[in-house]
Order: C-alpha cells, then sequence, then structure tokens
C-alpha cells in the first residue's frame, strides 16, 4: 500500500471553508467514484496556514496511476478545478510509503 498526500494551500485572499465548500459540492464525489480510497482531509490550523491536506490510499503506483488517468478523464472534473484553481497558491503531491509497524500496512 502506498498513501499519496496532496497539500493545496491557498491564496491569502481565499479560506479553507471557500475550498471545501467547492471541493464538497463539485468534487469529493467525484474522487471517491474513481480514486476510491479516501483516508481523510485535513485543515491546517498551526504552523502554514490557509493548507487543505488529503490523504489518498493505493495498493501501488500503478494503481495511482490509473485511478488519477480516469478522474481527469470524468467529464465533470474540469468544472471542478475550473473553480478550485483560482483559490490555489501551490498545490504538493508526495508519496508515503508505510513503515512496516504502521496501522495502515
Amino acid at each position: 500500500m502506498i498513501v499519496e498526500q496532496r497539500t493545496y494551500t491557498l491564496k491569502p485572499d481565499h479560506t479553507p471553508a471557500q475550498f471545501i465548500a467547492v471541493y464538497e459540492q463539485l468534487g469529493l464525489t467525484l474522487q471517491v467514484a474513481h480514486l476510491g480510497n479516501l483516508i481523510g482531509y485535513f485543515m491546517s490550523d498551526i504552523g502554514v496556514l490557509k493548507q487543505i491536506v488529503f490523504l489518498w490510499g493505493y495498493s501501488d503506483l500503478n494503481d495511482r496511476a490509473g485511478r488519477r488517468a480516469s478522474l481527469a478523464a470524468e467529464p465533470g472534473w474540469e468544472a471542478y478545478l475550473n473553480k478550485v484553481r483560482p483559490m490555489l497558491a501551490a498545490m504538493e503531491s508526495r508519496v508515503l510509503i508505510p513503515a512496516p509497524s504502521s496501522p495502515l500496512r
């Protein structure tokens, strides 16, 4: 199993609540349908602010690539992206491998 951590940093004139509202209205259902294993999504409260962090589980990198390609082909996905792109200052993606004693293994 691998976990993808996707971090979105918002521009100063946007709030996490605005981003989450659009995500829950237009993006969440599509992502869960295509990507499957949503471990959770979180808002930063201490440290770097105005960040939304998503954790997605995949069996391996090929599983991730296939699921993300399926999502990209989804007709409603571009409409969602057009709504959230203006809110974003930065995006980051990293793949995490659970440690041997991790409960997620």
